[in-house]
């Protein structure tokens, strides 16, 4: 990280913090205001100096941006001309902005490099008009669902900043939902879009494999299990987003999505569950808000029923070893995989514990590599055995713990069965590649904290995810933070 802070103490009051005011930024959301930047009413500039000076006020926190460029983002010739025309946003960590250095979450790294090029899908996200103000936090490497450090600063739930935002795209989370930005990047090995969409009141797509422009990052890896996309407020955004993305590359592999802006007139076969990949169940809070976004679905005239999960039992253990397994190379290889100033021994438990699991399990890589390639169609398989369109779920066990449930203190053994048993609905989506949305169509009353609900798709079906979102935002609209 860039500078080696004492951790905060916990938190008491305000446990809200949002930056939402009267500004030229308000309440709108991001095709909100690259409507107004279009017809002249208000400057790209002037956003930029909103989103800054809304930074400044929320970020000492929420501990959600690692590095900046706000003096060159005001002087820089505006060269975005996309629909999203010098709208200002966030990349998570662990994807190169060219001229910043990346940290990937870790306090291994003295001095990185500045990046000498952009990433492709940073490429991407500019050429339809977006302007990256900096980078935001993530979990070290994106190992756990929880925006925690050994000594820099947690990041913190701007719901309620006793709690974890979730991750690892955590920071993108807490800068989206406090208003600081309408939209930001995350990407998304295990939950990592899903995870902080669902703790911080967001629209989280995880889209289908190959559908956006990979991060370097995510390139040749052995088993593919991580993707980019965006975090968002409303669902309109994450529509216009993959619309105008899938203008600058379409996968010819994938079904088109096209400008989702009209809800869902079908009527879906959904089912539906609260028991998770590894036999755990939802705590009773989230259980119930499912049950009452299933009356939701019922009285938008869907046929809901209840399902089985059909996933291989060995799945579990399976995509624990590929994490393992990522872990390891960046613990023994990160010097020469990511930047000279690595140093190994300086990363937290959790990722040299994951390193040390792998090398008493690496003799079953290449078995895991064919089980996890067999996802895809057991994947597809589960919707055409089951007669579904899509598959419910919650997306985390239960609304955002506490600061600290996921510490870095804790030993390697408790905090890897905390993680495994909290974010037990989201990384199968991961593996065989389909796509599903987080929504947050539930809320926890005693912590003032929103609980999402996790639409699957089969493959290459995001049209359907948003047109089903758009129509269950119209007739249940999130709660927002600003509200009491």
């Amino acid at each position: 990280m860039p500078t080696a802070q004492q951790k905060s103490q916990k938190v008491l009051k305000p446990s809200k913090v949002h930056a939402f005011k009267n500004d030229v930024l308000g309440e709108f959301d991001a095709v909100a205001l690259a409507e107004l930047i279009k017809a002249g009413e208000v400057s790209s500039k002037e956003v930029v100096l909103a989103t800054i000076e809304r930074a400044r006020q929320v970020d000492p926190l929420l501990n959600a941006i690692v590095t900046d460029r706000f003096e060159e983002s005001l002087t820089e010739t505006k060269t975005n001309i996309g629909f999203f025309e010098g709208l200002p946003t966030f990349i998570k960590d662990m994807t190169h902005v060219e001229g910043l250095p990346s940290y990937y979450g870790s306090e291994a790294f003295s001095n990185p490099k500045p990046a000498k090029k952009s990433d492709p899908i940073i490429e991407q996200m500019k050429a339809i008009g977006f302007a990256p103000l900096g980078c935001s936090s993530m979990s070290e490497f994106g190992f756990t669902c929880s925006t925690e450090f050994n000594h820099q600063k947690d990041t913190r739930n701007p719901w309620n900043i006793n709690h974890t935002p979730g991750g690892s795209s955590g920071g993108s989370a807490a800068l989206v939902a406090s208003g600081v930005v309408p939209l930001a990047h995350a990407a998304d090995g295990g939950g990592s879009i899903r995870i902080p969409a669902a703790a911080c009141g967001l629209v989280g797509l995880k889209p289908s494999r190959g559908r956006l422009l990979k991060s370097d990052l995510f390139k040749n890896q052995p088993i593919d299990i991580a993707i980019d996309g965006v975090l968002t407020r409303s669902v309109r955004d994450t529509a216009y987003f993959y619309a105008e993305a899938e203008k600058h590359f379409k996968n010819p592999k994938l079904p088109k999505i096209g400008l989702v802006n009209e809800p869902t007139s079908k009527v879906l076969n959904i089912g539906y569950t609260t028991n998770s990949i590894n036999g755990m169940k939802a705590d009773e809070c989230s259980s119930s808000e499912l049950l009452k976004t299933v009356q939701l679905l019922e009285s938008l005239g869907h046929i809901v029923r209840p399902v089985a999960l059909t996933i291989p039992d060995q799945f579990v253990e399976d995509f624990a070893n590929v994490w393992a397994m990522n872990a390891f190379f960046i613990h023994r290889f990160g010097k020469v995989l990511l930047d000279p100033s690595f140093k190994s021994n300086e990363v937290t438990q959790l990722t040299k514990g994951l390193s040390k699991s792998y090398l008493k399990n690496c003799y079953k890589t290449p078995g895991i590599a064919v089980r996890m390639k067999k996802t895809y169609h057991q994947y597809s398989r589960m919707f055409e055995e089951l007669n579904i369109d899509l598959f419910l779920t919650p997306t985390i066990a239960s609304s955002a713990p506490e600061i600290g449930y996921f510490g870095m203190n804790l030993n390697f053994e408790e905090l890897f069965d905390r993680i495994i048993n909290w974010t037990c609905f989201t990384p199968y989506a991961n593996a065989s590649g389909g796509p599903s949305i987080s929504l947050p169509l539930g809320f926890d009353q005693d912590n003032g904290l929103p609980i999402g609900m996790l639409f699957w798709a089969n493959h290459g079906q995001e049209k359907l995810l948003l047109e089903l979102a758009l129509q269950l935002e119209e007739a249940q609209p999130w709660r927002k933070i600003t509200e009491d």
